[in-house]
């Protein structure tokens, strides 16, 4: 289906070498939104994907920057929004679970390396991004959130799920904060989706959470991009915001 919407519309996906993230920035690209493509280490997959979106006709720039540096975020999206000539979307996918680490070994360290990308990276980009949004009515930030932010998530991730669970309590506080802008504010909370988030999770881990699903399958990164686009696209949900959209394949029901 095309989203004649968005059309010429411009976006920034934080995280868009890999997973989701290049599954958001491909379909946002096909319905004809100018991608930023944001990436820190995964450059060869980030120009694999630069490629692929110019070859289709579609627009793209990659972007490069750690966001976990605090002023990270806020450099991106002024970087973005100036390659671009503007920012009409902004999605804040960049995550990580850093390290599956029981809570009581959790230090100092590991503590401010998932909040400075999960929670202060997100905080920082809707901040810088809100100037740019405005600007046009009917601009979007969509969060990413997780179905750990609901059940507490697995084995050594409490501060993952944590942070998460942040987020998506400050989109319900920035829908409310930002509609006078014209600014609607989402989550996608992506349930288990076979991306390299997992590679590090054990194989019987990871059986035990597909027999949760009541599809019978884990994820994938194609499986989430419907709901960004649906999210992004005012002719298809322009009277959302403030919501969460949980792609999981039956593993959670609200």
């Amino acid at each position: 289906m095309r989203l004649d919407d968005l059309a010429g519309k411009r976006g920034l996906v934080t995280g868009a070498g890999t997973g989701i993230g290049a599954a958001v920035a491909k379909a946002l690209a096909q319905q004809g939104v100018a991608v930023a493509v944001h990436y820190n280490t995964s450059e060869a997959a980030a120009m694999k994907l630069l490629a692929e979106i110019r070859d289709s006709g579609g627009k793209a720039v990659a972007l490069q920057g750690d966001i976990a540096k605090r002023g990270g975020a806020r450099k991106l999206v002024e970087e973005a929004a100036a390659s671009l000539g503007g920012l009409d979307i902004l999605i804040n996918n960049a995550g990580s679970l850093v390290s599956r680490t029981p809570f009581e070994q959790a230090g100092d360290d590991l503590i401010d390396a998932v909040v400075d990308l999960n929670l202060r990276s997100v905080i920082e980009a809707c901040q810088a991004a809100i100037a740019h949004l405005e600007r046009r009515p009917g601009g979007v930030i969509i969060n990413v959130g997780s179905i750990a932010a609901i059940d507490g998530g697995g084995p050594g991730s409490g501060l993952y799920a944590s942070a998460k669970a942040f987020v998506h309590n400050l989109t319900r506080h920035l829908a409310r904060d930002l509609a006078a802008k014209g600014i609607r504010v989402n989550t996608v909370s992506p349930g288990v989706i076979n991306t390299r988030f997992h590679a590090a999770t054990p194989p019987e881990r990871m059986e035990a959470m597909r027999r949760s699903v009541h599809l019978g399958r884990i994820g994938e990164p194609e499986d989430c991009a419907g709901a960004f686009l649906f999210l992004a696209s005012s002719q298809m949900s322009g009277y959302i915001t403030g919501q969460n959209i949980h792609v999981n394949g039956g593993q959670y029901m609200p």
